[in-house]
């Protein structure tokens, strides 16, 4: 993801850094001719952001992989320790927002989201009507659906940062 990230921002920028480059050709001559690792990534977010105001959005952050769960809060409070006009926006589950919290240290505002059940019914049943096949959806599956799905729906956590939370957080 933090690969992606970085692919992004510098998609948006007139002309790559040299630094950037020079770190993706040193990458080459290894064995193997891996990609960068996260720590080489990380160290390239300042040199890309420091040209302009910078917005990272991740969404969905519970859908990652386990391995990264773990990887990716942290890297968000590098990338914003290290660039001070990158702002950070993340949305996700209530599931992961223990960990994000115990991650940035007190360091961010969370916002939470719950959905309304008759949202959910609605969007539901615009679904099933748009559905392409719907010789397939027999009326005990649809009465199905439409009973088991919406319990399950749970509140959404917006998590945003900057480097003035976290430098309160980590006394920068």
């Amino acid at each position: 993801m933090l690969g992606s990230l970085l692919r992004q921002l510098v998609g948006g920028l007139g002309k790559i850094p040299e630094e950037v480059v020079r770190s993706f050709q040193s990458q080459k001559k290894v064995i193997g001719g891996r990609g960068l690792q996260v720590s080489g990534i990380l160290k390239m977010f300042p040199t890309i952001t420091a040209t302009k105001r910078t917005f990272i959005c991740v969404d969905a952050l519970d859908e990652c992989v386990p391995e990264h769960l773990m990887v990716i809060p942290e890297s968000l409070v590098q990338i914003v320790q290290g660039s001070l006009d990158t702002r950070i926006f993340v949305t996700g589950r209530s599931n992961v927002r223990s960990e994000v919290e115990r991650k940035l240290d007190g360091a961010a505002a969370f916002i939470l989201i719950e959905p309304r059940g008759d949202g959910i019914i609605k969007y539901l049943r615009e679904k099933i009507k748009s559905d392409t096949t719907p010789a397939m959806m027999s009326s005990a599956l649809e009465a199905n659906i439409m009973e088991s799905i919406p319990p399950l729906s749970s509140e959404t956590y917006v998590e945003t940062s900057s480097r003035a939370n976290l430098c309160k957080a980590s006394s920068c």
